[in-house]
Parts: C-alpha cells; structure tokens; sequence
C-alpha cells in the first residue's frame, strides 16, 4: 500500500522552484497518460452497435464500459471534437467512435455501425387504425387541417388586437382612471373603517376573541328565519293544565257516533262547530289553570312559580307557618262596643321567677 505523499518528494534546493511531476519528468495523471496526446478514460457505449471485426454478427448493448483512448481530433467552432479508441474484447477488433457537437451525439468513425432501432416517434395524437387509413387514402385531409389550423390562428390574432385596441382606449387618460379609482378606493375606505368600528364594538360587548367576518345578505336572511316564541307563553304549563281525559271520554261516549252526526252536516257547520269546541276548551283549560293550586299557572312566567318562587306541587317551610302564627299572635283581639278591656296579669321578675324555680332537696336541710 503506497502511504500518503510517497513519491512526490522535491529536494529542499528545488522546493518551490519547480514541480514534483516536472522534477521526475511524469504526468499528473500517472499511467492514464502514459501516450503522448492521450489519455485513457472510462467509456460507457451511447447506443447499441455492431461489431464489424466479429465473424459473426455480435451486437454491444448500449451502457457497456471500455478502457478508450481519448484525443482531440478537431473543434466545431470553440468546441472540441474528441475521439475514442476502444477494443473489443470478444474479437480484439478496434472500434473508434467520436463526438459531433453540430448534432449532439456520437458519430462512428470505424469498426462498428450503428443499431437502427427505427425513426424516432415523437409526441402526437394517438390515432386509430381507421384513421390512420383514412390519413393515408385522403391526401387532402392534411390540407384541410391546415387550413383549419389558419382559421383559428386568424381568428385569435384578430381577438388579441381587439384587446389592445380596447385596452389602448381605457388608458388614454391615466389621470382619469387614476382619479376614479383613488375616489373608488376613498369611498370604501369610509365604508371599512365603519364595518371595523361596529365589528369592534360587537366584539368588546361580546368579549369575542376571534375575528369577525363582514355581514352578507345570507346572513341576514338565515337570522330572519329564527323565531324563539313570546317569552310569555309557557307551553309545559298549557300541557300540564290539560285534563288527564277528554271531556269525549269522561261522557263515555265514543267518537264514532260524533263523526257519524257530523256526516251529515255542512261543511261550514262543521268549521263552526269545531271552532267552537276549540274555544270552550281553551277557556275550560285556562279556568282549570288559574284555579288550580298546584299549577301556579298564570300570564308571566315568574307568576306560574307561585309566591316567592316556589315550585308547583311543593309545600312551604315550616318556618313560613311559624312566621304566620307569630303575626297572629302579635296582632290585638277585637273588641266587642260597650266591652273593657281585659286586663293582663302582671309578669313576674326575673328574680321571682328564678327563686320559684329553685327546687329543695333533703341534702340541704343536713
């Protein structure tokens, strides 16, 4: 193993003064260049080929390597042309291929000739055997589609200058359109700052912490539709005031034989009297709410709680009993005309009081 360096020693008196390789007369490249004017490469094969040199016919497919001669042949204008001088190594034959800048690709010169893999296909449409029959049979499709081609292309120049006419046209006074615009922008300028002053204030009455987005008529439509009811009308209370059975029902009579009387009326004698059973109901409900304790049913809310805000069916605290009482007791007796006063018995101190309490026992007394 060569260490590092070793081979590229320059004595003290040449350092400096002259290079490694020009001192011991080598090539930076070592062996590669040991021809003069060539230097030896890594060729990889562009495309596929056949051998010349071969006694049979061998092709060498497209990406195998040889160890090729690389040398300066000539330039296309300051581009070099270079040249490559490969061996095969099945037949020993030598096969010399070169570079062609005007196209862009290799080019053999000798040894070998070029696979043909056919013309190469572009992108196009992918046509039918039907038409591709019909392409060739009718030489003047071609024409046709040509000309076609022509139409278009007029039409959509003469569109284009349509536009630059029109454009050239609304720009003729640019203070013009500059003023309109500014006054345009000033206008909804006003209009912005509004939106961003009710916005704000929305959102600090609100205490929203999110952005705001502008009303639209949508929203306003959708915020119409929404009907929470009068605050007054309690509809758990209504159902709680209907009876438990129909007014049908509590009779014993069915609701077959109401229909079959109704059969024979009119139709305007049976709106009216289905007006009218629905009025007497409402009224019997509503005389059946007000009536009863354990509804608390009324016109405002806060009233169908009953007194104080008690629940219906719940009774009262024993203290409110109490509180009753006490007042009672506070207040006079009536007297009768021509009745005195009764006269209260004096109280006793507190001191009386206390001694009478005093219990003696038979311990004292020893």
């Amino acid at each position: 193993m060569q260490g590092f360096n070793m081979g590229r020693y320059v004595p003290p008196e040449h350092e400096g003064v002259i290079s490694g390789n020009r001192l011991n007369k080598s090539h930076p490249l070592g062996q590669r260049a040991r021809k003069p004017g060539c230097l030896v490469v890594r060729f990889e094969m562009p495309f596929p080929i056949w051998c010349a040199a071969c006694p049979q016919p061998t092709i060498i497919g497209q990406g195998v390597r040889f160890n090729a001669e690389k040398k300066k042949t000539g330039s296309y204008y300051s581009t070099p042309i270079y040249s490559f001088t490969l061996k095969h190594a099945a037949c020993g034959g030598t096969i010399v291929i070169q570079t062609d800048p005007k196209n862009t690709e290799y080019e053999i010169v000798s040894g070998a000739r070029r696979r043909d893999l056919g013309a190469a296909q572009g992108d196009g449409s992918i046509l039918t055997p039907r038409e591709k029959e019909e392409s060739r049979s009718t030489a003047i499709s071609m024409l046709e589609k040509t000309i076609s081609d022509r139409e278009r292309l007029f039409d959509a120049n003469l569109r284009i200058e349509e536009l630059q006419d029109a454009l050239g046209r609304h720009w003729d006074d640019p203070y013009e359109q500059n003023r309109r615009l500014r006054k345009a922008f000033r206008a909804g300028r006003h209009e912005r700052e509004k939106n961003a002053a009710v916005a704000e204030n929305l959102k600090e009455r609100m205490s929203l912490g999110i952005e705001l987005l502008p009303e639209s008529e949508d929203d306003t439509r959708r915020a119409g539709l929404i009907d929470f009811g009068p605050q007054d009308d309690r509809e758990d209370l209504k159902v709680l005031a209907r009876p438990l059975f129909s007014a049908a029902a509590a009779k014993g009579k069915p609701e077959g034989k109401t229909n079959q009387k109704k059969r024979g009326m009119l139709k305007s004698e049976v709106a009216l009297k289905k007006i009218e059973q629905q009025l007497v109901s409402e009224i019997v409900s509503n005389t059946r709410a007000a009536r009863d304790p354990f509804l608390g049913f009324g016109s405002s809310p806060s009233s169908a709680l009953g007194p104080k805000g008690l629940l219906p069916g719940l009774k009262k605290r024993k203290r409110a009993a109490e509180d009753e009482a006490a007042r009672e007791a506070s207040e006079p007796p009536l007297q009768k005309e021509g009745e005195q006063p009764k006269k209260e018995p004096p109280t006793k101190s507190v001191a009386g009081s206390t001694v009478a309490a005093l219990v003696s026992y038979d311990s004292d007394s020893e």
